[in-house]
């Protein structure tokens, strides 16, 4: 009863996108009960609804009866700006920035409360991570999403206080007034810098990436082993990295202004 209350006012639209959000990184494949479970609609719902996204593609079943995110949504998310755009300009440095230095390569944007991650690049041996491409993280401790943070409209930073700052390690930054701080720093600086807030061994830096007209659009970062790192030398590189990204993205802007 309980999911056909939370059902009722909800569109088709609205239900259809339920489904594709009841998968997650943790729930990558899903029974048909679990799918009417997780999005909170009726049984009989969920498999019209999930048998019609099938048809189209935006689902796929798999040999045991378990259904998947499906190819033709994966074409579909690939033509989103920040990935055909963003990323196009940012991989050549970034895959640069991977072999010289041997660190994980962070690029990721803002959307709401959390950074996405555009891409993600990494070598052998280099430390393990929890962030995956397409996924999303805290903004605070981690060292792009303080720099997405820093640069994000004072509401934006105030609301995202309000909501209280999760604590994902014993060094995590939770307190409001010191966070505050940091961001300042931040902006000073020119880069953000953290120390086993995300995870526990780990370090990162991160450098804004500005668009043509000076706009932070993004951050790229690098994640390294806290023992062995500097931070200093982990910036060095990242900056004019991130310089040659901005103009690359001055330089589409333009050749699309001329097209227009």
């Amino acid at each position: 009863m309980a999911g056909n209350s939370r059902d009722s006012g909800r569109s088709v639209t609205g239900r259809a996108l339920s489904v594709l959000t009841a998968f997650d990184a943790d729930h990558t494949r899903l029974t048909l009960t679990a799918i009417a479970r997780r999005s909170g609609i009726p049984l009989a719902t969920a498999h019209r609804l999930v048998g019609e996204l099938e048809t189209w593609g935006a689902v796929q079943r798999d040999e045991d009866g378990r259904y998947a995110i499906g190819l033709r949504l994966w074409e579909i998310g690939m033509l989103v700006p920040v990935h055909a755009v963003l990323r196009e300009a940012a991989l050549p440095f970034m895959q640069e920035l991977c072999e010289s230095t041997r660190e994980n390569v962070h690029l990721a944007v803002r959307d709401h409360w959390d950074a996405v991650y555009v891409e993600k690049l990494t070598v052998p041996r280099s430390v393990s991570i929890v962030s995956r491409t397409g996924g999303r993280l805290p903004l605070h401790p981690t060292g792009v999403g303080r720099v997405l943070l820093a640069h994000a409209p004072a509401q934006v930073v105030h609301g995202y206080c309000e909501r209280g700052l999760s604590r994902h390690t014993p060094y995590t930054i939770t307190e409001p007034g010191r966070l505050a701080r940091e961001l300042r720093a931040v902006r000073s600086r020119g880069f953000a810098q953290t120390s086993e807030e995300m995870t526990l061994g780990n370090c990162s830096v991160a450098v804004p990436v500005r668009d043509g007209t000076g706009t932070v659009v993004a951050a790229l970062g690098l994640v390294a082993r806290s023992v062995r790192a500097e931070h200093s030398k982990l910036v060095k590189p990242l900056l004019p990295a991130a310089e040659a990204i901005r103009k690359r993205l001055a330089e589409h802007d333009l050749a699309r202004s001329d097209a227009g």
